[in-house]
């Protein structure tokens, strides 16, 4: 253990996804060495985050505005909207070029054993949207993974009551227990083409 801020620090960068104890004090070191204008560089870019980042009203994807961008491009698919888990698999699904909608980002997936149930999720809003707008296809591209397959389950049964509305769900070839955001862009872009009902 080392002393004061230099833990302190280690201890923070720790807590963040996907960051170890190594990688923690790596990087830890990698700062303490940097030059000052780096790091206060560094700190601004994360305080701009914090207050210039918002959650579109729309979609709920991230956004600088209360629109995002995707949701005020009067070109994109009105009809057509793309269930998602994260802000994370919008940018994915965007690369593929083969989607020409809208979004809506749930903010994950229903896990009760994290105490993650349908009221955490954008579930009811997804819901208003399509009793509110003329949408005709609901595409559910949730990971192909326990949660994202419990979630998908969940949103047909849901969605099934509304007259009209085509809900399909993306076509096998993603692997079982990945991210989309891992997917590369021509296996999510099948995957996104050969959609199936629900």
């Amino acid at each position: 253990m080392y002393e004061g801020p230099v833990q302190d620090l280690i201890d923070e960068l720790g807590r963040l996804p996907g960051i170890g104890p190594k990688s923690a004090q790596r990087i830890a070191f990698h700062l303490l060495a940097a030059e000052p204008a780096d790091v206060t560089r560094l700190q601004e870019v994360l305080q701009k985050v914090k207050e210039g980042v918002v959650f579109c009203d729309v979609c709920g994807n991230v956004s600088e505005e209360t629109t995002c961008r995707i949701c005020r491009d009067a070109r994109r698919d009105k009809t057509l909207v793309c269930v998602v888990e994260e802000p994370k698999d919008v940018l994915a699904i965007e690369r593929t070029r083969e989607f020409k909608g809208r979004y809506h980002v749930l903010g994950g997936a229903l896990d009760p054993l994290s105490g993650v149930g349908p009221d955490q999720l954008r579930v009811r809003e997804l819901l208003a949207r399509i009793g509110q707008d003329d949408i005709a296809e609901v595409i559910i591209a949730t990971d192909p993974n326990t949660e994202g397959e419990a979630t998908a389950t969940y949103l047909v049964r849901m969605l099934r009551d509304f007259p009209g509305l085509s809900v399909t769900r993306l076509a096998s070839g993603l692997p079982m227990g990945g991210d989309l955001e891992f997917a590369d862009e021509l296996t999510l872009g099948r995957a996104l083409s050969g959609r199936r009902a629900m």
